[in-house]
């Protein structure tokens, strides 16, 4: 594969993205640990500042995992069409105003109500925390999102100025109507398909903030609970998966690197990616099968498409992994195993999504420890693992720097831990123990305390991964 050089600017840009990435991606992993340590009865962590922790872990973890995911997207993407470096610039700057105005609200302003701030709970706190702090921790989400429409419309514009239309883009007339032309290559499908969901998940997220933010201003202005909570979880759901779909991208690019064979993109490839980009905005209902108020119809709209909405991508880039390194003669290092470690991390948390979007199961076990499951297993394991694995390949890159035992060992303990710590979540979930709850009957505490050495162990790892990326970038300057 050969990577064009990146500007200047892109290359700061790009790296500090990463340094960025791998320090939240640590501070909200310490959080988390805290938050199970209290639950494990190890610690004893006040419950109001248990709930602003859960509040910070979940919405640094969603915006670092967006910015994680754009990093990688536009680092390959633009080998193939013109992205403005200003505009990265732009949307990096724009993130960290955002983050600055969530983290004041909660740590100064004691906003504690969650990442998903469901109406009508920031402006009804009962006294918890003022109305100007849930203002600014909308604000600061708002900000946070206006600097990802950027992103998406800088890509938009470059794809389309690129192919004509984001149908040639996504490959359809390779797939309906037999074009002789050359399919576009996965990164752009990908990106394609990226680019159109979250633009629209991201604009109807920033409608319901700023019509949360007026409500509070002026009660008057009032808002339909049940669609306030559909627009929140369009947008939310929406997003983190998007995630996954842009950090994928390193897979499809950087496999072919090691196996010297190329990862293209056939019909099957194209259609996959068509369904998902329709199936991804429709499957959001299966998170309000509590809501006696939905229509019927959406909500056997959730669980059908619960079955289905995954499998598309996921089962191409699985057995394309498989096919692409079986008997290559393929070197592995940390970089390729992170890669195929995220693979595995994906297919295996959607597993019990799957299990939880049915209807009959998600009513005794969605407001459980099964969920976070879930969505520790798809993000640690897969999304998470898929960026280190990016850092480790572009020092690698830039410096031909050799993996020692060091990295080797930190992988294995990673991998081995990790799924320990998704497990321990699973089996709580299973057993009926409740998700957010600040305090843990003594019967539920072991499984916390387990759960809590795990997750040290990641931590550990995870603090290998970024050191050793950011001891790299000193060591050869390749931040000048």
């Amino acid at each position: 594969m050969n990577v064009m050089p990146l500007p200047t600017g892109g290359k700061r840009t790009i790296y500090t993205m990463l340094v960025v990435f791998s320090s939240v991606i640590l501070l909200m992993m310490i959080a988390g640990l805290v938050m199970r340590l209290s639950q494990g009865g190890v610690i004893t962590l006040p419950a109001d500042m248990f709930y602003k922790l859960l509040t910070a872990h979940g919405v640094g973890m969603v915006g670092i995992a967006g910015l994680g995911g754009s990093t990688i997207m536009w680092y390959f993407l633009r080998q193939y069409v013109q992205l403005h470096t200003s505009i990265l610039i732009t949307t990096l700057v724009l993130f960290l105003i955002g983050v600055s105005c969530i983290l004041a609200s909660i740590f100064l302003g004691d906003f504690a109500g969650a990442w998903t701030f469901l109406f009508p709970l920031p402006g009804h706190s009962m006294g918890v925390w003022t109305n100007e702090a849930a203002i600014l921790f909308l604000t600061g989400l708002l900000i946070v999102g206006v600097a990802f429409v950027l992103f998406y419309l800088d890509a938009g514009r470059a794809i389309i100025q690129k192919y004509g239309s984001f149908s040639r883009s996504l490959g359809w007339p390779q797939l309906f109507s037999n074009s002789s032309d050359e399919a576009p290559p996965p990164t752009v499908v990908a990106s394609t398909m990226v680019t159109i969901v979250n633009s629209l998940a991201l604009v109807v997220g920033a409608s319901i903030l700023i019509m949360m933010i007026i409500n509070i201003l002026n009660p008057n202005f009032t808002i339909d609970p049940l669609l306030a909570k559909n627009m929140i979880y369009f947008f939310g759901h929406t997003f983190i998966n998007a995630t996954i779909y842009m950090a994928i991208i390193a897979v499809y690019e950087i496999l072919p690197h090691y196996t010297n064979r190329p990862w293209k993109s056939n019909r099957i490839f194209l259609a996959a990616w068509t369904a998902s980009s329709i199936m991804v905005l429709i499957v959001y209902p299966h998170h309000l099968f509590m809501d006696f108020a939905m229509p019927t119809w959406m909500l056997i709209m959730g669980q059908v498409i619960s079955y289905t909405s995954g499998f598309p991508v996921l089962l191409v880039t699985t057995l394309g992994t498989l096919a692409i390194i079986y008997r290559s003669g393929i070197k592995w290092d940390a970089a390729s195993a992170l890669l195929v470690l995220s693979v595995f991390g994906w297919a295996g948390g959607v597993i019990p999504a799957v299990i939880d979007g049915t209807i009959s199961v998600n009513q005794v076990m969605h407001n459980t420890m099964w969920v976070p499951g879930h969505f520790h297993f798809y993000l640690i394991i897969g999304m998470i693992a898929m960026v280190f694995g990016f850092m480790y390949f572009l020092i690698k890159d830039s410096n031909k720097g050799q993996d020692n035992a060091l990295d080797r060992v930190s992988f294995w303990v990673y991998t081995l831990s990790a799924t320990g710590f998704v497990f321990m979540f699973l089996a709580s979930g299973k057993e009926g123990i409740a998700r957010r709850f600040a305090i843990h009957f003594p019967e539920w505490q072991s499984y916390s305390a387990v759960a809590s050495i795990f997750a040290l162990f990641v931590i550990v790892a995870a603090a290998v991964f970024s050191l050793r990326f950011i001891f790299r970038l000193n060591a050869k300057k390749l931040m000048s």
